[in-house]
């Protein structure tokens, strides 16, 4: 189907305007399919032909004003509607169909009892797939929903919901909303209910999480109601929408969507076994990004996608803010280094890399491949040098008068920047070209003969970024000095700074966006100086730097192997122990290393994991992040993964943790210990939703020529597969330590999934490519196929963008080990 493009945009919300939106929804026709009845009141400035967003199974009637549209004209999701000026009424009616991939009004059962649940995505695109609709983010409109559902479900959506007699749901009228806003959840959902400053609370999950649910309740709903108080605080408007639900739903593509008075968050938050404080607080982090967008998004959304950033990097910023000043997670900046800094630094060495703000965004598929690590974490760091620049004062108070200005309507880069100038008297165009509107990430670096730090900008994406950030240097682990400065040149003078510290670390406190680059004799003294680094802020940059390095083959990935084995084993916060151990298993053992190099690599972590499992509290978080440690690289099979995936002599914590045992199970298929036989029996004791996807994987992991053909066909050609049954089968399946088993798939993996988008979404679809891109095999080969893909022509875009990516770490693996054969 044709994706809406920018003209098209601006000559339909030139023409139209709509004023009210009536959609009637029958959720009671079986499993596959629903109604759809909708009524479009709009509002023609002038006499002209323009069209309605519709993706039915079968379109049945449609009218303008009472008169029959020609339903024949309906042509990929677009019918013809020609208005003359003044007010109409646009009546649809049609049957749709549930989606299985997490988009549009997906439906989904739950093994554990036979229970069906839907939810709604409806970003970027989506919606017309639910109701017919003007669908464009610029055209927003008050809803009123009513849904026919079967008699046990709950509807929960962005009004208050209340039923009548015949079992129908009513949902109270919206605030004007942009279509990709409009959100249902239906189902035999439970609930935690509370209220905060006149706001009702609710927390939703499928009943069989009834549990969990009650279990985290209390941490969520303190999150939430902190959350409330700070940003009523900074912003100076109260939330402006209805109840505030959190509905946990299954299979969900992305980590939370922030519909307002609806968020739907994936329910994999709701832990069911241990869990680590950083994984605490990543969720509390979700929880407040999302009731960040209800300002940022919801009540002023972007005019066009080119300025998604108006929602992500300030809902990102915002929540890391608000955990910090608001919520005992006060090491959320920790946090944001390791995960989210790493993410988008990764973003910006990729082909793909765009700036901030003002991308070239001619349709919507286009703005959705910029939907990244840049729009987020770049576009946060951006908004912290920004407050450098300005000062927070200004920076609240130009918020405060961007949200007031454009409440309920839309918003633009132009506007942002304008209320920020009045608040601040600044000047902020070039300001906003070096920063928001050009790409790249610049690297700082000290000299220490010259006594100098200087700044040099990517070659493809020359500008003159001002950084305010902060030199610290450390001898024995212990801060010797510390100077803050603005570098507004190439280079300048860093006075103050103790050049003869061992180790001399630029942006050490993280508050810029920009790689730093350690001089040689830093470089050396890591092996020494990181294990008795006190700092955690610093630590986590530099593991983040080094991240870096190994990517653009400056530093030697055995470097991070050493690091990994000498300073994990003094790593007290979850976020850097458990990400930089990722990192280390994930991408610099088991890709930058030769294959030869590999086992003992990783047996080094495994003894890592050992040594923190003995040492640490029993039942504690550090504890938990070892043991998985353990699990994902230990060789000792009877000592540990055995005994351990039946129950026995498991560390503190972990007695009767069905997810780590399916790590284990994973672990044993993957070495071929036990089968599908054993896997059956576990599924058996665990038929759950999460169990069975555990058990996908495993199956995928079995190392037989057999399994893995099996494997291969379930992923490429079962169109009964849900979104989140793909992605467990790609992470099981490329996991064999005798390579051969997987080499025939991946010539077959170029030809065979792009094939996949002529039945699933894009969205689902780029989550599989990515997930089951070879990169395990680096070498020329693997390269050439590559590129001979994406020489295509009929690529999904979402697909290529995937490729592409995914090829650049290609070559990236390539060069690191011709940098550093060994």
């Amino acid at each position: 189907m044709p994706s809406l493009t920018r003209d098209e945009a601006l000559h339909r919300a030139d023409l139209l305007s709509v004023t009210r939106m009536e959609v009637d929804l029958d959720l009671d026709r079986g499993a596959e399919t629903f109604g759809s009845r909708t009524r479009i009141h709009l509002t023609a400035s002038g006499t002209g032909a323009t069209f309605i967003d519709c993706k039915p199974v079968t379109l049945h009637s449609a009218t303008l004003d009472g008169e029959p549209l020609d339903i024949d004209g309906l042509i990929e999701g677009r019918l013809p509607l020609p208005v003359t000026t003044g007010e109409h009424v646009v009546e649809v009616e049609a049957t749709m169909g549930f989606s299985h991939d997490g988009e549009g009004l997906h439906r989904a059962t739950d093994p554990a009892d036979g229970e069906d649940y839907v939810f709604s995505h409806l970003f970027l695109d989506a919606a017309p797939a639910v109701f017919a609709c003007v669908d464009q983010p610029d055209i927003k409109a008050p809803y009123t929903v009513t849904v026919t559902a079967p008699a046990e479900w709950k509807v929960i959506g962005n009004g208050a919901a209340t039923t009548s007699e015949t079992g129908v749901w009513h949902l109270s009228e919206t605030k004007p909303l942009s279509t990709y806003f409009v959100a249902l959840c239906a189902g035999p959902y439970v609930s935690v209910l509370d209220e905060h400053d006149g706001i009702e609370l609710g927390l939703w999950a499928r009943a069989s999480m009834a549990g969990q649910l009650e279990e985290h309740a209390d941490e969520m709903l303190a999150v939430t109601r902190a959350s409330f108080d700070y940003f009523h605080s900074i912003f100076g408007i109260r939330y402006p929408f209805d109840d505030y639900d959190q509905v946990f739903v299954p299979e969900f593509n992305a980590g939370a969507m922030e519909n307002p008075g609806c968020v739907v968050l994936r329910d994999s938050y709701l832990f069911r076994g241990a869990v680590g404080r950083d994984e605490l607080l990543t969720r509390a982090n979700t929880i407040s990004h999302e009731m960040a967008h209800m300002w940022f998004g919801d009540l002023v959304s972007p005019q066009w996608w080119d300025d998604l950033w108006l929602n992500e990097s300030f809902a990102e910023y915002m929540a890391h803010r608000c955990l910090v000043e608001a919520t005992d997670y006060s090491e959320a900046w920790i946090d944001s280094t390791m995960s989210r800094k790493s993410w988008g630094y990764s973003a910006e060495r990729k082909p793909s890399t765009h700036p901030v703000a003002g991308s070239p965004a001619p349709d919507a598929k286009s703005a959705l491949a910029n939907f990244d690590g840049i729009s987020y974490a770049k576009g946060a760091a951006v908004i912290r040098q920004l407050i450098e620049f300005i000062g927070d004062d200004a920076f609240l108070t130009g918020i405060r008068d961007y949200l007031t200005a454009h409440s309920f309507g839309n918003g633009t880069l132009a506007d942002f920047l304008r209320a920020m100038e009045e608040a601040s008297g600044r000047e902020l165009d070039g300001w906003s070209r070096a920063w928001l509107e050009t790409a790249g990430v610049d690297a700082v670096e000290v000299a220490r003969m010259a006594g100098t730090v200087s700044r040099t900008a990517p070659g493809a994406y020359p500008a003159d970024r001002p950084h305010v950030f902060d030199i610290a240097t450390y001898d024995g682990g212990v801060e010797t000095s510390r100077v803050d400065l603005t570098l507004e040149g190439s280079q300048a003078p860093v006075p103050g700074v103790d050049l003869e510290a061992p180790l001399v670390l630029p942006n050490a406190g993280d508050r810029t966006w920009a790689t730093p680059v350690l001089d040689e004799q830093s470089l050396d003294s890591l092996r020494g100086q990181l294990p008795l680094l006190s700092d955690a802020q610093a630590r986590a940059v530099i593991w983040v730097g080094l991240r870096d390095g190994v990517a653009t083959a400056r530093v030697d990935p055995r470097l991070l192997v050493d690091l990994g084995e000498a300073a994990l084993v003094t790593e007290d916060n979850d976020s850097i122990f458990s990400r930089a151990g990722m990192h280390l298993t994930g991408r610099v053992i088991r890709v930058l290393l030769p294959d030869a190099e590999q086992p003992a690599a990783r047996a080094r972590m495994a003894r890592v994991g050992e040594k923190v499992l003995a040492a640490a509290e029993p039942g504690s978080s550090r504890a938990l992040h070892a043991a998985r440690l353990v699990a994902r690289t230990t060789d000792d099979v009877e000592g540990r993964l055995v005994p351990w995936s039946q129950g026995r002599d498991l560390p503190t914590g972990l007695e009767g943790d069905v997810d780590f045992r399916w790590i284990l199970l994973g672990q044993l298929s993957r070495r071929g210990v036990i089968g599908a036989a054993e896997i059956d029996r576990a599924l058996e004791e665990d038929r759950t939703m999460t169990g069975q996807l555990g058990a996908l994987t495993a199956r995928a992991a079995i190392p037989t020529v057999e399994a893995k053909g099996e494997a291969w066909a379930d992923l490429t050609t079962n169109r009964e597969r849900s979104n989140h049954e793909l992605v467990a089968i790609s992470a099981g399946f490329w996991g064999p330590e005798d390579l051969s088993l997987v080499e025939p798939y991946v010539e077959r993996y170029f030809i065979e999934v792009p094939l996949m988008t002529q039945w699933l979404g894009e969205d689902a679809l780029s989550r599989v490519a990515a997930m089951n891109y070879p990169s395990r095999f680096v070498n020329e080969g693997t390269l050439a196929l590559s590129r001979a893909c994406l020489a295509r022509e009929d690529l999904q875009q979402g697909v290529r963008r995937q490729m592409v990516d995914a090829q650049s770490e290609l070559e990236e693996a390539l060069a690191s080990r011709t940098a550093f054969p060994g």
